[in-house]
């Protein structure tokens, strides 16, 4: 059976190298695709937070009327939703609109951040088992060349790029899966400014002031 593992390692560095350069492919894809997505969904969240600000400057809450025709950005698409639930059935239920609106969307915003974390977590321990497999390869490779120490630091180099390769694939998944992250909390917590505006609309009858 050792022997059998002997021979399983002396492919198994390679093959765990293509799987960390896939994985990198695949990140790099996933990375750019939600800075596109995300970077448009964060801007026009940007617009609707600052004419809320306007909104509560003014106390004038019938604007949300308008916030809601724009349905480029989420928190537009909550507005009309909610303003649609308020005139058909008044203020119950209005609550549980939002919520499942957000459920709805939240989807779409965490879109491939699942792959990020895996990647980021896992890609250094398959980088660590390239790494062990370059090793067992190195020494059996030295065994067989009757202790030529050069045999076996070349090996043992060559075994530890796995590993590098496992953090440069990692490092930038984990930095990116944070930062998304962040963008979603935020504009996670904007439909919630958006849900608390809408509540005190309805309550007042859409009434201005």
């Amino acid at each position: 059976m050792t022997d059998n593992f002997f021979a399983i390692a002396m492919v198994a560095h390679e093959v765990t190298l293509w799987l960390l350069v896939m994985l990198s492919v695949l990140s790099l894809a996933f990375i750019l695709e939600r800075l596109f997505t995300l970077g448009k969904v964060k801007r026009e969240s940007v617009k609707v937070s600052e004419r809320l600000r306007e909104i509560l400057q003014s106390n004038n809450l019938s604007e949300l009327e308008d916030l809601g025709k724009n349905r480029q950005s989420i928190e537009g698409r909550s507005i009309a939703y909610g303003l649609r639930h308020a005139r058909e059935n008044g203020v119950n239920g209005l609550e549980e609109i939002f919520s499942a609106n957000a459920l709805n969307e939240r989807p779409m915003l965490e879109k491939y951040l699942g792959f990020l974390a895996t990647v980021g977590s896992n890609a250094p321990f398959i980088g660590l088992l390239g790494t062990v497999f370059g090793i067992m390869d190195a020494f059996r490779g030295m065994a067989q060349s009757q202790g030529d120490a050069t045999a076996v630091m070349l090996g043992i180099s060559k075994a530890l790029v796995a590993t590098a390769i496992g953090l440069i694939v990692a490092i930038p998944a984990v930095i990116a899966y944070n930062y998304f992250q962040k963008q979603v909390k935020g504009i996670l917590q904007n439909l919630e400014s958006v849900k608390e505006l809408t509540l005190a609309y309805a309550k007042s009858g859409g009434k201005k002031g």
